[in-house]
């Protein structure tokens, strides 16, 4: 047998890292629905309002701003984590930069023919390819946070409406502190994930994970 075709690894196991977290992702998804659903219902039930199905569930605000809220603030946490390392550092850290040096990341990016399409492209397509990823993270963030602010909306006027009170307008809720309760109670615990890894890894190792220093690397050495 060729012994290049022998050591050829699956497809699976070339893209079991993404395969795993997308199914761990839509697993937790339809349970964090379910069990939303019957929490929800449970509520409605509470109040002597019917029950609602699940297909209606799916589109409610309470879906919508559980759902949303999540996704918000992983997004933010990205886009951050994303621009800051460009120019912030921090000694010792993993996660950082070396301090006095430059890398292969802050390379002018060259034409050739195994480039992707844009690098050889050039011009203001190269400008938009080079920061792609920041603002993919900075649009996915944008549109989390409008459906977490809809879906946060709908389901404080459901709970209003059952309790007989007047329903708020969109202007009067976003100045409210219900929803920015929701949205920095996220924020802040995106913030302190980050802050613990890039911190953590400056005295910690995990032997085999591109997240941690070599066992052996100094405290105080910079970078993977």
């Amino acid at each position: 047998m060729n012994s290049s075709k022998k050591n050829q690894k699956t497809w699976l196991f070339r893209n079991s890292l993404s395969v795993f977290f997308i199914s761990i992702f839509l697993l937790t998804l339809v349970a964090q629905a379910l069990t939303g659903w019957k929490e929800h219902n449970s509520e409605l039930e509470d109040f002597g309002a019917s029950s609602i199905s699940l297909g209606t569930y799916l589109q409610s605000g309470h879906f919508i701003s559980a759902t949303f809220e999540n996704f918000e603030s992983e997004f933010l946490q990205m886009s951050l984590y994303v621009l800051l390392t460009i120019s912030l550092r921090q000694i010792g850290s993993a996660e950082s930069k070396k301090v006095d040096e430059e890398e292969e990341v802050d390379r002018v990016p060259k034409p050739s023919s195994d480039a992707p399409w844009p690098v050889r492209k050039g011009g203001w397509i190269l400008k938009v390819y080079s920061n792609s990823l920041s603002i993919v993270f900075g649009l996915l963030f944008l549109i989390s946070w409008v459906l977490h602010f809809y879906g946060s909306w709908q389901n404080n006027n459901i709970e209003l409406g059952l309790k007989g009170k007047p329903l708020e307008s969109m202007s009067s809720y976003i100045v409210g502190a219900n929803f920015w309760f929701e949205t920095f109670q996220n924020w802040q615990s995106e913030f302190l994930s980050v802050a613990s890894i890039v911190i953590l890894t400056i005295f910690l190792r995990q032997k085999g994970s591109p997240e941690s220093k070599p066992v052996d690397a100094p405290n105080m050495e910079t970078g993977k």
